[in-house]
């Protein structure tokens, strides 16, 4: 059956795996940063919210970023009874957290769910983080020059802060907790999942992140002509901002995967590009997993949902349930 793709032969995706870009103190540094993470005191907060929805309950939680502001969410889970397994959510690039009412399916199959909104972006999450220098529009380029005051060195961390609040809730089981999300939070999805061995499933579609310089070598679409846009009025920078990138670079980093992951990646998909997607999964390095190849389509090959419940109730529900 012939597979149309923008990118390389379905063949060669399959077997593709672009050369690391890690800088010789990469391992020290993602330590250091998660150290770092861990000793800042992570304050939880939380406020009831009165949901027409028996046998829930609802919060609007919020708890302190990395390094400056406070990420703000929605908690759900089911009154009375645990431990239960848990996910943690992640949205599209300038987007956020949406309605309580997209997480009532994992809810009410007995989840305990935790929806993110991404550090200054379109939800509720406040940045009040200090970024050395100025930045084209959007995200990608705040901190550009230093990746240890880098905007996704820090959107990684508040991630991984995300599992560091469901441990302080008392009715999730903590040997069954899943993160997931698409594109931008799909990219968070593996982030987490190579920084922090406590989750147990990854569920990432359509991530980004994967290898950026692969994606800029194909692709012009937004965001990330945001890079584009900065390397072209920062001539001269162009190099230090590339390593900031190889420490958030996927590539880099999926080989730290220890748990069970689903991927999707659409074969005409010119945001997260295909050749990227496929070399940071064909990087993981544990027997279970599958990348779920939908051609024919672009950014909006997601996971199903179907296939996300099959997961999720396969790697975190309990046997009985």
């Amino acid at each position: 059956m012939a597979h149309f793709a923008f990118d390389m032969p379905l063949d060669d995706l399959k077997t593709c795996r672009f050369p690391q870009t890690k800088e010789p103190d990469f391992d020290t540094f993602w330590e250091e940063v998660c150290e770092d993470s861990a000793a800042q005191p992570l304050d939880p907060q939380s406020r009831p919210i009165d949901y027409p929805v028996p046998g829930l309950v609802v919060e609007e939680i919020s708890y302190a970023a990395f390094d400056g502001g406070r990420i703000a969410g929605w908690y759900l889970a089911p009154s009375g009874g645990g431990p239960h397994p848990s996910l943690a959510f992640f949205h599209g690039y300038s987007g956020k957290r949406g309605e309580v009412a997209s997480y009532l399916l994992w809810a009410l199959q007995g989840f305990a769910c935790l929806a993110i909104d991404v550090r200054g972006q379109n939800g509720q999450s406040t940045d009040l983080a200090e970024y050395p220098g100025g930045r084209a529009a959007g995200w990608l380029t705040s901190g550009i020059l230093d990746p240890r005051k880098y905007y996704f060195t820090r959107a990684y961390t508040d991630a991984v802060r995300a599992i560091d609040y469901l441990w302080t809730r008392p009715e999730v089981d903590r040997d069954r907790i899943g993160a997931t999300g698409c594109s931008q939070g799909g990219g968070l999805s593996l982030a987490v999942c190579s920084l922090d061995r406590r989750p147990k499933l990854c569920m990432a579609g359509v991530p980004g992140f994967c290898h950026i310089g692969r994606t800029l070598e194909i692709t012009r679409a937004a965001p990330w002509n945001e890079l584009t846009d900065f390397f072209r009025s920062h001539p001269e920078d162009v190099d230090t901002a590339l390593r900031t990138l190889s420490y958030v670079e996927l590539n880099n980093l999926t080989e730290r995967i220890t748990c069970p992951s689903l991927v999707s990646v659409g074969l005409l998909d010119e945001l997260c590009v295909p050749s990227s997607v496929f070399s940071a999964y064909n990087g993981i390095p544990v027997e279970t997993k599958h990348l779920d190849i939908v051609p024919y389509t672009g950014h909006d090959a997601g996971l199903s949902t179907e296939l996300q419940i099959a997961w999720a109730r396969k790697y975190l529900m309990p046997p009985c349930a």
